[in-house]
């Protein structure tokens, strides 16, 4: 299938992309807290994996030629609402000045048999 010339891939998949460049826009696809090396759930709990999160956002971003300082909107789902304040304390430290941002608790992520506490996507911008 044939791409309009001002939409991109970044990181295409069976089933989702990394990233798609529309125009100057970004949307980056929900992030789960693996390993880029193993593709394991990091160990440890909410920091940990919002760290991780965060780390492969930046990376995606720096990617597809912009950074988490051009990010718009962020949609947090958690699993358990109980860790807002720890994965909110990692989340606003990758941020200069925060993104709008909607924050849900769901019932259960991606990856059965694996204990996903957070997954995180967004819209960026490209200068």
């Amino acid at each position: 299938m044939k791409m309009p010339e001002e939409k991109k891939v970044i990181g295409p998949g069976k089933i989702l992309s990394r990233a798609v460049i529309f125009g100057n826009l970004i949307f980056v696809s929900g992030i789960g807290p693996h390993d880029p090396e193993t593709g394991k759930v990091v160990e440890g709990g909410i920091r940990e994996q919002t760290r991780r999160v965060m780390e492969t956002m930046k990376t995606i971003l720096e990617e597809a030629g912009s950074s988490l300082d051009n990010v718009l909107k962020c949609t947090v789902y958690l699993t358990d609402i109980n860790h807002y304040y720890d994965m909110n304390e990692v989340y606003s430290s990758y941020f200069k000045v925060p993104p709008a941002r909607t924050c849900v608790q769901v019932a259960k992520l991606p990856r059965p048999g694996e204990n996903v506490l957070v997954e995180i996507d967004a819209i960026a911008y490209k200068p």
